[in-house]
């Protein structure tokens, strides 16, 4: 159980009110309660303009409901817990519910007694009713869709129904007792329809994105449906309809900018009948809030664009507004990341007042019984809530210089810490020299960056940091006779970002200059949307143009395969590659793709010279994991292709958008990037040697840099990688339902219940259907990787030793012959003659022969229970929330790296590190940095303690040496 810890400068004692028995909630007890007296710079009494209250929860949403005569807030945990929180920072309960996330809760009185009730609609397709104890009153399930809206309503006989909604695409009405009352399909009155000639959903169905109830002037109320089809191109439609009515009597598109992430219900003129105040979850470019008068039926929209540069003008956020009094008129309070805006009634943005703040918030909800904002926590891992008066004077100053307590102040204490420590750092003697990784990012932004880079350079080899270079422009089509390539569609085929308006020597007076000063470039060679930025020919003369220097050419979002996309590779990325290894230059081509890819497009036929290894030293497998949720896939993929053989390297990438598993509630802003920084260091800890990240506080992730080249982070080869199950999954021919499911995942209404119970999969649930939600048993995340969810599992924990995903090896499957080699070739020796392949196309998997199918259902048992048992065959393996690697250093050292594994909700973990002493027997273990030694009376296992939001690099002296004979 976590301590709850508030900071108080009266420094009164806090007490715990205790709950009454609760059927479902975790009760409290008293000694589980740490009160602490903290003087800050800030004024965080609650009675201040601006106060906090640390939970020990990272807190996503935050609600009020009245108890009691009383306004309590009601909070939501990243774990999906409830919290019942005092103004004055008591918990009074919390309750556990399911262990998954909640995407939407509300707070209403269903039997009239005056005291709110909470509902939450939880990720694993359940409403989940609780009273103002913490007890759990009943629950609703129809099916496996997570639930995504819910609110309550009454009808003009003034009976109050709960209504709720989700990815299945239906809308219920609920009984006080949670007994079904009505159920509508979405499908009998949606009014948007799915585009484009990809695999797409039915039409006219949604996803309420949204359910609120809006009172009208008469004392009646309607309920509002925001629904949505897509998580990132539609903008949806607002349903009003009258309680439990068949169909709405007002359908209307949305007028906003992108998809909507947020909604507010307001009588802005007080004349009892609510505006619906709308906000976008998107970037800067498209952000708006819309105000909707349900009388005239109009829709004001305000472009939040037009003031990009006075609100950080980069980042994915969802823009919350409400309205606040401001004396004898009102002002919009919008919250936008990290930002306050206020602005007046006319909504004229050459008015509006920013307030600025170090943090951005996970979410925003007004009391208006009390007229209080409650913020939840920092997007960064924050564990506080923070609650503003804006009747009071100094609030905006008090905003402005607020330092968030608990989690945050104590990630900040933590890296400090570890970074003094470093500086003392001796790399051992026994160790080779680090490998050299290459920075592909702006990474010099500021003073202190520079500094820190410039003294690596100086002393060090590794890291090397390549200019970075952007570029607006592009090669005019008429320059190269591109109206000449076979491909029609590839022909007239453009990337909106770029200007095609320069000739092959513009291009190269504007390229060929940024080599000097630096040891080699790295620049977009084309995209997704547009392969073709230059001709081949002058991609081939910035080669010819770099001496011996490195050229880095990047391709984002390469996740196509279709026949056209196949002329492609033939025409552009195969004969580059065959060029530069004809001329040996030092150039890379680096595949930065998304989704699925490199567990199923990379093994299809159209890649075969990739995956045989032809060009293993020319690409490079890079992500970019936005809108995905299988993060765990696609580093045991990577590494897969990398440990085959099949290339020489791999990338990782960060950029804002890295925790926008679900589009429609883009809380992506995080402005203290200490999830970047324990990703940077878990991929490269795992062998990755390119680094392809956005730029967020430099000065912070300019760690990882000083990690890298003084060596106290240890970068392995192939064939030092001690952390690998002998297991591994080998990827035959994609199955079209799979490749379907794995990279179709903007739309979000493909849910069939029959379909999906008649369809188990062996890499299941990946389209946009299902954020947040439970894994099934039978899913290689769950069984493999030890994942429960759909969300942010970017450092995953595989207690059983890393499941690669890699080419097939063995049977007819298997590529004839190919040059790089077998997988076993390319491993420890420990490996040799160990590993078992099970063989899957993503939904079955086969025998070596392909004579036998196997549902992926009734199979996983095998792979799983061999997976269990390999694992007796490694030297160690680690148990624990922490993402954990081992490489052997030197005959008789291992590297054990570990790290605390809460992407955006990191806290103190305690890994216990199994030792097989059939294997190794321990002489000494310490951290390499800050020389904590570990003991243990037990010489099978030690504990090993992480700070939040940091790592461990741990140093395993073995009595003997590991295999004596491996050339180290």
């Amino acid at each position: 159980m976590k301590r709850i810890i508030i900071f108080l400068l009266s420094m009164s004692q806090m007490q715990l009110t205790q709950p009454a028995q609760a059927l479902v909630p975790e009760t409290r007890q008293d000694k589980n309660l740490t009160t602490v007296s903290h003087t800050s710079t800030q004024n965080t009494k609650h009675n201040s303009a601006v106060y906090s209250i640390d939970t020990q929860h990272t807190i996503t949403k935050v609600r009020v409901a009245h108890i009691k005569k009383q306004t309590h807030i009601i909070a939501s945990t990243y774990e999906g817990r409830i919290l019942a929180i005092t103004y004055e920072g008591k918990i009074l309960w919390e309750s556990k519910l399911s262990g998954y996330m909640n995407h939407d809760l509300w707070c209403g009185d269903i039997d009239q007694d005056g005291i709110d009730e909470i509902f939450a609609a939880n990720a694993d397709g359940t409403i989940y009713a609780i009273n103002s104890n913490g007890q759990t009153l009943w629950s609703f399930r129809q099916n496996e869709a997570p639930m995504y809206a819910v609110c309550t309503i009454k009808t003009d006989q003034d009976r109050t129904y709960i209504v709720c909604g989700g990815y299945d695409t239906k809308i219920y009405y609920l009984d006080p007792k949670g007994q079904l009352v009505k159920k509508l399909d979405t499908e009998n009155f949606g009014i948007d329809k799915p585009w484009g000639k990809t695999v797409k959903p039915e039409d006219n169905r949604f996803v309420a994105n949204f359910l609120r109830p809006m009172s009208k002037s008469n004392g009646t109320q309607i309920l509002m449906i925001q629904g949505s089809i897509n998580s990132i191109q539609s903008k949806g439609s607002i349903y009003l309809f009258h309680p439990l009515a068949d169909t709405p009597y007002l359908s209307q598109k949305n007028q906003a900018g992108a998809p909507i992430g947020d909604v507010k219900i307001v009588d802005i003129n007080q004349d009892g009948t609510d505006e619906l105040i709308s906000g976008t979850s998107t970037n800067i470019k498209d952000a708006t809030f819309t105000q909707f008068d349900i009388s005239s039926k109009i829709q004001h929209k305000i472009q939040l664009n037009t003031i990009q540069n006075q609100i950080d003008r980069f980042g994915y956020r969802v823009a919350q507004t409400e309205v606040i009094p401001d004396q004898n008129t009102y002002k919009y309070f919008i919250l936008f990341g990290s930002r306050i805006c206020l602005l007046p009634p006319s909504r004229n943005l050459t008015q509006i007042e920013i307030i600025d703040n170090p943090y951005s918030y996970n979410d925003m909800w007004r009391d208006k019984t009390n007229n209080k904002i409650i913020l939840a926590s920092t997007q960064s891992g924050g564990t506080s809530i923070h609650i503003i008066d804006p009747t009071k004077n100094h609030w905006k100053t008090q905003f402005k210089n607020i330092t968030p307590l608990g989690n945050i102040s104590a990630i900040r204490r933590n890296t400090d810490h570890y970074r003094q420590a470093l500086k003392t750092f001796v790399k051992p003697h026994y160790e080779r020299d680090p490998l050299a990784i290459y920075l592909t990012e702006q990474t010099q932004s500021t003073p202190a960056t520079k500094k820190v880079a410039q003294n690596i350079k100086n002393k060090y080899s590794s890291p090397v940091f390549l200019n970075y270079v952007w570029k607006k422009h592009a090669q005019a089509p008429q320059d190269w006779n591109r109206n000449e390539l076979e491909n029609q569609k590839y022909r007239s085929q453009r990337d909106k970002r770029k200007k095609y308006d320069y000739t092959q020597q513009q291009i190269l007076d504007l390229i060929l200059p940024q080599y000097e000063g630096h040891p080699g470039i790295a620049t977009w060679g084309g995209h997704g949307n547009d392969p073709y930025y230059h001709s081949l020919q002058t991609l081939k003369e910035i080669i010819d143009a770099s001496g011996n220097k490195k050229t880095l050419l990047i391709w984002p979002e390469l996740e196509k395969h279709d026949q056209d996309f196949e002329w492609v590779l033939q025409d552009l990325f195969y004969p580059l590659a065959q060029y530069i290894q004809e001329t040996k230059k030092d150039a890379n081509i680096y595949i930065r793709t998304k989704h699925t890819f490199w567990q199923s497009i990379a093994h299809m036929e159209l890649w075969d010279q990739m995956l045989s290894g032809q060009y293993h030293d020319i690409f490079i497998p890079g992500m970019e994991e936005t809108t995905d949720k299988s993060m765990e896939l696609s580093i045991a993929s990577r590494m897969g292709y990398w440990l085959s053989g099949a290339v020489d390297s791999w990338g990782a990438r960060c950029a804002r958008d890295n925790t926008s598993f679900d589009r429609l509630r883009q809380h992506s802003h995080q402005m203290l990037p200490n999830h970047f920084l324990r990703q940077m260091i878990y991929s490269l800890a795992s062998g990755a040697t390119y680094t392809n990240n956005f730029s967020v506080d430099q000065d912070y992730m300019s760690f990882y840099w000083e990690l890298i080249a003084k060596g106290a982070l240890y970068i392995p080869k192939r064939n030092e990688l001690l952390s690998l199950s002998p297991v591994f999954i080998g990827i035959t021919q994609p199955n079209q339902r799979y490749l379907d499911q794995g990279n179709n995942v903007k739309w979000i209404t493909f849910y069939d219940q029959e379909t999906e119970a008649a369809n188990p999969m062996v890499f299941s649930r990946l389209n946009g259907t299902w954020p947040g939600a439970p894994n099934t048993k039978w899913d290689f995340s769950t069984y493999a990787a030890g994942v429960k969810d759909r969300r942010l599992n970017y450092l995953p924990p595989y207690n059983h030793g890393m499941v690669l995903i890699a080419p097939v090896q063995q049977g007819i499957f298997a590529q004839q012959n190919p040059s790089r080699g077998k997988l076993e070739d390319h491993l420890h020796p420990l490996y040799k003659g160990k590993t078992i392949e099970y063989i899957t196309d993503g939904y079955h998997y086969y025998s070596q022969d392909g004579s036998t199918k196997y549902p992926a259902d009734k199979f996983y048992n095998t792979v799983q229970e061999d997976i269990k048992k390999a694992a007796k065959q490694l030297p160690i393996t680690v148990t624990g929330e922490v993402a954990w690697v081992v490489a052997q250093s030197s005959p008789t050292h291992l590297r054990l790296t570990l790290i605390d594994s809460g992407y955006i909700n990191p806290s103190d973990k305690h890994a216990k590190v199994n030792i097989n002493t059939t294997l190794i027997k321990p002489k000494r273990i310490v951290d390499l940095v800050d020389n904590t030694q570990y003991h243990t009376s037990d010489p099978t296992t030690v504990t090993i303690d992480i700070p939040s939001g940091l790592f461990r690099f741990i140093d395993i002296e073995l009595e003997t040496p590991l295999l004596p004979y491996h050339n180290f």
